[in-house]
């Protein structure tokens, strides 16, 4: 499938929990903090990366599970975000490579759209030096939509001016590889992530075991 790639691509969106940064461990301490808060049981940390992908509220909802009330719900949320919020970097890092790829890349219009609320992932990309590499970040609340729904990607394109066809999405869930699909974009999925993807259902273009392996196909 790489053969979409060859000379074609002008333009790179990535993902960033599970794809640029592995913030696995303090989504899990904010998501288990907030549930001793309501009273709950923790949860598991393979379990509650699971739930990670779709935004925040749909985070807190599953994490909760399907008995609470809509008061419950957004008592909960309003805990995660104040929490996550002061414990965002408290081990989250970038996935060995990223760095020296966006260096390397630096040449092709890159942006982030991701489904974690953007004043949190732009503070995130920033204290991490990897803000810079950026024309655009968005995030879950930037838009009356969220991935997989393809309004962002899309606002992203338009302001680059660049077609989805010759635009990638790079992720780690299947949410990614839908969104790339609903913008009519290449899909690139990384191995080492933690988002859910049911590969069978929603197979990608081509997979990157490393971030450096997406360097030969762009350039």
């Amino acid at each position: 499938m790489t053969d979409k790639f060859h000379g074609k691509v002008k333009a790179l969106l990535f993902d960033l929990d599970g794809t640029l940064i592995d913030s696995k461990r303090d989504l899990v301490q904010s998501v288990n903090a907030t549930l001793r808060e309501m009273g709950r049981a923790e949860l598991p940390e393979d379990l509650v990366a699971s739930y990670v992908g779709s935004g925040a509220p749909i985070l807190i909802s599953r994490a909760l599970g399907g008995a609470a009330s809509e008061m419950e719900l957004q008592s909960a949320l309003k805990y995660f975000l104040e929490h996550y919020h002061e414990h965002k970097l408290d081990f989250t890092k970038e996935y060995p490579g990223v760095r020296e790829t966006l260096e390397q890349l630096r040449g092709v219009p890159m942006a982030v759209p991701t489904n974690k609320p953007v004043d949190i992932s732009v503070r995130i990309l920033e204290g991490l030096g990897l803000a810079q590499f950026f024309r655009a970040i968005y995030g879950g609340n930037s838009f009356a939509t969220k991935k997989p729904d393809p309004l962002g990607a899309n606002t992203i394109l338009e302001e680059l001016g660049v077609p989805g066809e010759q635009a990638v999405m790079v992720g780690d869930s299947e949410v990614d590889v839908q969104t790339a699909r609903n913008a009519r974009m290449i899909s690139a999925i990384v191995n080492f992530g933690f988002g859910t993807h049911d590969r069978k259902a929603h197979p990608a273009d081509v997979y990157l075991d490393r971030m450096e392996d997406l360097v030969p196909l762009v350039s």
